[in-house]
C-alpha cells in the first residue's frame, strides 16, 4: 500500500454555517458540496485546494465522535485522509504492522469514496483515514 496523495484534510468545526464564510470570503476557496452522511453522525462541506480537499465536519448528534472530540480538544484538525487503491488491502497491511484499526472493512463515507479508519493511539496521535480511489 502507497498512498497517492493526501485526499482531504477533515476539519471539526461546531457550526458548518459559521466556518464555510471564512473558506469562502477569506481564502477564496468555493464550497462545492455539503451533505448529511448519518452512520457517522456529521454534516460535511467539501472545498478543493489542487488535488486535495478540505473537508468540515460538523456533528450532527452531541453524543457523536466529533461532538467528543470538539468537547476534549476543541474545533480543528480531526483527521487526515490518504487516497489509496484498495482500503481494505491498506487496513489489512496496516494491521499487520500491529496498527490499531478502528475499521477492519471498509465503509462508505461521504461523496460515497469507500473509507476505513486507523486509532489515533497507534499512529502518534492523528486519526488517519483510507480512501478509495
Amino acid at each position: 500500500m502507497k498512498p497517492t496523495h493526501i485526499e482531504h484534510i477533515g476539519i471539526a468545526v461546531k457550526s458548518l454555517e459559521e466556518a464555510i464564510p471564512f473558506y469562502e470570503k477569506v481564502l477564496g476557496l468555493e464550497c462545492y458540496a455539503i451533505e448529511e452522511v448519518k452512520d457517522q453522525k456529521v454534516r460535511t462541506a467539501f472545498f478543493r485546494v489542487g488535488q486535495t480537499k478540505v473537508e468540515l465536519l460538523e456533528s450532527t448528534d452531541p453524543e457523536g465522535p466529533v461532538s467528543r472530540f470538539i468537547e476534549k480538544k476543541g474545533e480543528g484538525i480531526h483527521h487526515i485522509a490518504f487516497a489509496v487503491e484498495d482500503v481494505e488491502g491498506a487496513l489489512r497491511e496496516a494491521g499487520s504492522h500491529g496498527i490499531q484499526l478502528i475499521d477492519h472493512v471498509p465503509r462508505k463515507g461521504a461523496e460515497e469514496l469507500s473509507i476505513g479508519f486507523l486509532h489515533p493511539k497507534s499512529t502518534q496521535g492523528v486519526l488517519i483515514e483510507f480512501c478509495g480511489i
